[in-house]
């Protein structure tokens, strides 16, 4: 029998709690039980985004929220502005220009990040732009943006900015209202700690202003019904009932932790892991000098190894899912998830298959040595 774990970047690890709540019988969603439990959620989501404006629950991976963030604030021929530096902010890119918008990439070489310098002179040389989209944790790298900065360049400006922050919200700080965020995106299958299904979008009021003037079409993504559908604590179209229901349990379970807590929480494993991942000689995917992600974890594949069989090692032979490189970053990097559901002991189970890996592919170290640092700095900072 091998017992299994998910530690991906995402899905994540779902908490029995949860579960169970899923298994209970399906009610209908017209009904006055479920408009409460929307009502409920909605407000909880408000406190895990920071704002007092709407955030509205989507049927659909994070994707569909960020394509309902290009097709409902913009017009064709909408001038934006995409900073990426890996596959997931790439994504806003190629959703703007299917819709027909005039992209403008700004981009750093995977593992690096995009400076809130160099965004503004971009910015002031393009006073046509009407949005700047870009990501918070980009999960391709293991890469964190500077939002606050970011947040400069539209503020006091008619843009708008808009973030994917499917990663990092409900795991690191994130402020949507005080940053001045006008569009905000999450997923349910990362910090939220339920199935894949479900999307989040927070909507400022200067960018639903916006959304009377845009010309794009859109028909299930629009965010006007939904935000409609929202004040009479309904959805627009038949939603996802028992991740819904999941989403209930989880935001509840969320607070009662405490926002900060988490958030501190994700911090510190962050810490433990990548420390214990450098005792042991392993090179982080993100570059020195540049933010990390708090919620997952890409690590360069030793030279001479082969990168394309580590994860599936780990998988077939000690029980814990993690995830490879994409595209030009695949068989290069591997990617170790810690977020949502995870704590202590997480970080040694990681670890232990993680070295057993190692040593099946031929990496020399020594043993046991990423384990004992991750102990040595869980007793140091044991607050879980």
């Amino acid at each position: 029998m091998i017992k299994k774990f998910l530690n991906s970047p995402g899905p994540t690890a779902v908490p029995p709690e949860i579960l169970s709540d899923m298994a209970q019988p399906l009610i209908h969603h017209r009904t006055p039980k479920f408009s409460d439990i929307i009502k409920e959620n909605h407000a909880m989501l408000k406190n895990i985004f920071m704002t007092q404006n709407p955030v509205i629950t989507l049927t659909s991976s994070g994707t569909g929220a960020m394509e309902a963030s290009i097709s409902n604030f913009l017009s064709r021929g909408s001038k934006i502005l995409v900073i990426s530096a890996g596959k997931f902010g790439e994504r806003f890119g190629e959703i703007g220009r299917a819709y027909g918008a005039d992209v403008i990439e700004l981009k750093a070489p995977y593992g690096k990040d995009v400076k809130a310098g160099e965004a503004a002179e971009v910015f002031r040389n393009n006073p046509l732009i009407e949005a700047v989209y870009t990501e918070y944790s980009e999960s391709s790298t293991g890469v964190a943006f500077d939002i606050k900065g970011f947040a400069e360049l539209t503020h006091n400006t008619e843009a708008i900015l808009v973030v994917d922050g499917i990663t990092a919200i409900g795991a690191m700080e994130f402020k949507m209202d005080d940053w001045g965020v006008d569009v905000a995106i999450a997923g349910s299958q990362k910090s939220f700690m339920i199935p894949p299904g479900l999307s989040f979008i927070g909507v400022s009021e200067k960018a639903s202003k916006k959304m009377d003037k845009a010309g794009m079409p859109r028909f299930y993504f629009d965010l006007k019904k939904e935000i409609k559908s929202l004040e009479n604590s309904t959805t627009a179209w038949t939603p996802a009932i028992t991740l819904i229901m999941g989403l209930n349990r989880a935001l509840k379970m969320m607070g009662k932790e405490g926002i900060e807590n988490i958030i501190r929480r994700h911090h510190i494993i962050a810490e433990i892991i990548r420390s214990s991942l450098k005792s042991i000689g392993l090179e982080l995917q993100a570059a020195p000098g540049v933010r990390p992600s708090d919620t997952l974890t890409a690590v360069k594949v030793p030279a001479g190894l082969d990168g394309i069989k580590i994860p599936g090692i780990m998988r077939d032979r000690y029980g814990v899912t993690i995830a490879g490189g994409q595209d030009t970053l695949r068989g290069k990097i591997f990617r170790l998830g810690h977020l949502g559901y995870v704590d202590k002991s997480d970080i040694l189970i990681v670890l232990q298959a993680l070295e057993l890996t190692l040593k099946d592919v031929g990496y020399k170290f020594e043993p046991g040595k990423s384990i004992f640092t991750a102990q040595k700095m869980i007793m140091e900072n044991y607050i879980f």
